[in-house]
């Protein structure tokens, strides 16, 4: 168990390499430090000393990979790609490009992202299962068929219908809750209630179909047979024989939206001023802080990798054999 768990974590070492290097390549190679100057100036005709001011206040005035000019290590240490790539990897993110200590705001809107997030993934995979058992427990039926019409209906509405909709409806027209805005502490849930309602009902439908799909995968196979043919009833089978085995892919599908529980929802925030990671990201977007963005996407490819060696080493508990391999 021990390898399989070192095995599995020096897998994720060379990934995080790759996606640091393709990061950097991106935003100082392909967009040079001298266009990156120039959009923040913000003006058709920029002088080079102006650009070479910004670069010097910025830190983006040293050579990218190798500096002839230094002696010793600092031929490597005092270049772009030490300075600002290498220290990605000790979570030492630097200053925005407008002063404001990356890590800090971090630290600070991971809360916010995670009260929403966190309820939203719970509340919403417990109730696409729920759902999901129960179409399959009435399957061949005008029950199945109507359900799965209204998942087709769902899934072909926008989420920002949900967003605007709910907004309309229940903050504005019935005053509920509050339309947007948040607040430290217990009165966050007021503004947090909203929010994650439309987040689950806007998954209902694909959430349902996908573990749908996986529980007809499993009813007719023939260890479900047998538990039948012991006498178990239709409802047992499902939660004691069909809902284990089908946990692999499910665990398989809650990987991708863990990194979404610490980066948060770029709409969903931005829609309700939700001061968390995903409005942070957008507003970084819009000011051009390319040092909130290269740190926001190792962030995010971090917490990526991250769940894939979870959902390995939850694999091992729910199916003994994935340790062999």
């Amino acid at each position: 168990m021990i390898s399989y768990i070192i095995r599995r974590f020096l897998y994720a070492i060379p990934i995080l390499i790759g996606v640091n290097i393709l990061t950097f390549v991106l935003f100082f190679i392909v967009n040079s430090p001298d266009d990156m100057a120039r959009m923040q100036l913000g003006q058709k005709h920029v002088t080079q000393q102006a650009i070479n001011n910004w670069k010097q206040l910025h830190g983006y005035d040293v050579p990218l990979l190798w500096n002839a000019k230094a002696q010793g290590e600092e031929k490597l240490t005092k270049t772009i790609f030490y300075q600002k790539s290498v220290g990605l990897f000790m979570f030492r993110f630097g200053t925005s490009d407008s002063g404001r200590n990356i890590g800090a705001d971090i630290k600070e809107r991971a809360w916010p992202s995670l009260t929403i997030a966190l309820p939203t993934l719970v509340i919403g995979l417990i109730t696409d299962i729920c759902v999901a058992l129960m179409v399959v427990l009435f399957r061949s039926s005008k029950l199945e068929l109507g359900g799965m019409v209204l998942c087709v209906i769902l899934m072909s509405i926008s989420s920002l219908f949900y967003i605007i909709g709910g907004q309309f409806v229940i903050a504005k027209i019935l005053r509920w809750m509050p339309i947007s805005g948040y607040d430290d502490g217990f009165s966050a849930i007021k503004f947090v209630v909203l929010p994650v309602l439309i987040g689950v009902f806007s998954g209902l439908g694909s959430g349902v179909r996908w573990y749908r799909t996986l529980f007809l995968e499993e009813v007719e196979k023939d260890y479900v047979r047998t538990a039948r043919a012991k006498g178990l009833t239709e409802t047992q089978t499902l939660f004691r024989h069909v809902l284990p085995n089908a946990m692999i892919p499910i665990l398989t599908g809650v990987v991708v939206l863990l990194p979404m529980l610490f980066m948060g929802s770029l709409i969903m925030e931005s829609f309700f001023s939700i001061p968390g990671l995903g409005s942070y990201t957008i507003d970084a977007i819009n000011m051009q802080d390319f040092a909130i963005v290269r740190a926001m996407v190792f962030l995010g490819s971090v917490l990526y990798v991250f769940g894939l060696l979870l959902t390995d080493i939850s694999y091992t508990l729910v199916d003994p054999r994935v340790r062999l391999s």
